[in-house]
């Protein structure tokens, strides 16, 4: 089962890989203007030369070529559900590389950041998925969600794989089931709302005229106002879990060290990671907060999310550090 799970990871990053391919090509030409065709010169033809009584005559037009514009809009839809086509099917074998997993653990597979990353990155799919079928019209987005599974999923198969390992002591509880969970469900949803935050970004700037890059990436995505209401939408739902997930961890803690919190490297950057994204909340539904700056901290709260991911687990030294990386 190890060995399948570790194939599947693979087969998914290859799906991920076409899926992000896909969505280039309907990002490239899925705007391509029509060409119209340059309209013959018409010739004169003068008076006793070709035409009886000396009249003139026009020679018809000749028909008219179909738009190119219509092929071009036809191709990159086709590969734009194509995309979505491979995403699905990558997400599947996500899915599965993830269970089997677990399997090959004889328990959920959250045992280390290897596998945490797998967790994450799955639901962050699977909400994509979900959010694409409620507004397919959000489908250009799909090439940059894409992009981030086959980076984390890449960097997680060659960088934090390890071997099938027990838990630690420390972590068998039932607390590990509600408290992970929790933990791995908002942070998805967290690595989901990050995508249209970076597009609500470049989008915005490039419809308040800024042509340098990275707006010009934006010039195909939709409008920067829906990207915004999906970026406040994705955090206010995840924000209540995550909440959830902070104080379930404080119970665990309790009970398996005899303290609710004693500000270990994870506990405090999950703190922080609290503060920044109820920061964010907090100026968004503040009128006088500009829409970009509210945005700017919804991404300064995944950048702690990552730190608290990464760079506790490399960096740092402590009771959560389990990452099983030498």
């Amino acid at each position: 089962m190890s060995a399948l799970s570790d194939q599947l990871v693979t087969f998914a990053i290859l799906g991920y890989l076409v899926a992000m391919i896909c969505h280039a090509v309907e990002y490239a030409v899925g705007n391509a203007r029509a060409v119209a065709p340059a309209a013959p010169a018409r010739e004169l033809v003068g008076a006793g030369v070709g035409a009886p009584g000396g009249t003139t005559v026009e020679p018809a037009a000749p028909a008219a070529a179909p738009p190119r514009g219509g092929r071009f809009a036809d191709r990159a839809r086709l590969a734009g559900l194509i995309a979505v086509g491979f995403t699905v099917l990558a997400a599947a074998l996500h899915l599965a590389a993830t269970v089997t997993r677990g399997i090959a653990a004889d328990r959920m597979p959250w045992g280390n950041m290897y596998e945490f990353v797998l967790t994450i990155s799955f639901i962050g799919t699977a909400a994509w998925l979900a959010v694409l079928a409620k507004r397919p019209s959000l489908r250009r987005l799909g090439l940059f969600l894409t992009l981030v599974m086959v980076l984390l999923l890449a960097f997680a198969e060659l960088k934090l794989y390890v071997e099938v390992v027990p838990l630690m002591p420390a972590l068998r509880s039932y607390w590990f089931i509600v408290h992970v969970s929790t933990i791995s469900f908002s942070s998805g949803i967290f690595l989901l709302g990050a995508v249209p935050a970076l597009a609500f970004l470049m989008r915005n700037g490039y419809e308040r005229g800024k042509r340098s890059f990275p707006y010009t990436l934006a010039r195909r995505l939709p409008a920067a106002e829906g990207l915004e209401r999906l970026t406040f939408t994705l955090h206010a739902f995840a924000f209540p879990v995550f909440t959830f997930a902070v104080i379930a961890g404080a119970i665990w803690a309790e009970a398996a060290w005899g303290r609710a919190w004693g500000w270990d490297p994870k506990e405090t950057w999950a703190f922080i990671s609290w503060v920044v994204y109820a920061g964010y909340l907090h100026a968004r539904a503040t009128p006088s907060v500009k829409r970009n700056v509210a945005t700017w901290i919804a991404i300064l709260g995944f950048a702690t999310m990552l730190m608290n991911l990464f760079g506790v687990n490399f960096f740092f030294t402590g009771l959560h550090s389990y990452a099983g990386i030498d």
